[in-house]
């Protein structure tokens, strides 16, 4: 029997909100939206769009930003309830984020995920600027330039061993919807999930992801 294994998005899943843009659209720095907009429409690769984002911002405001996401990003209801039927359920979870460590991890700390299952883009404040470090760029089965790579993460998880389930919403999850046996989608990932002809389930919070999987368990324990 096939292991199974979460994938699951930060931005906009386990967060309310997308803490990138929410960082950009309350800080305002000139320029911003059209980097965006250009993230948005594929003209310009993830990895190059956030990284010309972040080198928008001085590294003096790193405290300031930081303390903005604590304050907004929210996290989505269901959430522990999730990570203890896993726990419960034998089910691997990480987070694969396109988001940066100094809020990546301090928002996820108090909850029981190894750092190891966190995968997330770095940054360095040394400079003027804020600087984005990709310590999971793609491999050579992906060109997307995604920066951190979730496909190049799911690859590792052969489909003939693992379950894989894919949790997100948007961008960064188009092309890792396409490699998994189960998407839970909300937002832009449906909209790209009808486009594309790729089944999925929709959820406004992780108590409906925890009910469908639920079904599953109890399918393959019978």
């Amino acid at each position: 029997m096939k292991r199974p294994v979460i994938f699951c998005d930060f931005d906009g899943t386990i967060t309310l909100s997308d803490n990138i843009v929410a960082i950009m659209r309350h800080f305002d720095p000139p320029g911003w939206q059209p980097l965006v907009e250009r993230i948005g429409a594929g003209e310009i690769s993830i990895r190059e769009g956030v990284g010309r984002l972040f080198e928008l911002l001085p590294s003096s405001m790193k405290d300031e930003i930081t303390q903005f996401v604590f304050g907004t990003a929210g996290i989505r209801p269901g959430f522990p309830e999730l990570l203890e039927f896993c726990r419960e359920s034998g089910i691997e979870f990480l987070v694969t984020s396109g988001g940066i460590d100094f809020f990546v991890y301090p928002l996820l700390a108090p909850y029981p995920i190894p750092r190891e299952r966190i995968f997330c883009n770095a940054s360095d404040f040394s400079g003027e600027r804020i600087r984005i470090v990709w310590p999971h760029p793609c491999d050579d089965a992906c060109t997307n330039d995604c920066g951190m790579c979730k496909t190049t993460v799911i690859r590792r998880y052969p489909r003939d061993d693992y379950f894989r389930i894919l949790i997100g919403d948007s961008v960064t999850d188009f092309a890792g919807a396409q490699l998994v046996d189960l998407v839970f989608a909300r937002s832009h990932l449906i909209r790209k999930c009808e486009e594309l002809g790729l089944p999925y389930v929709p959820y406004e919070t992780f108590h409906d992801v925890v009910r469908h999987l639920q079904t599953i368990v109890k399918k393959e324990s019978v």
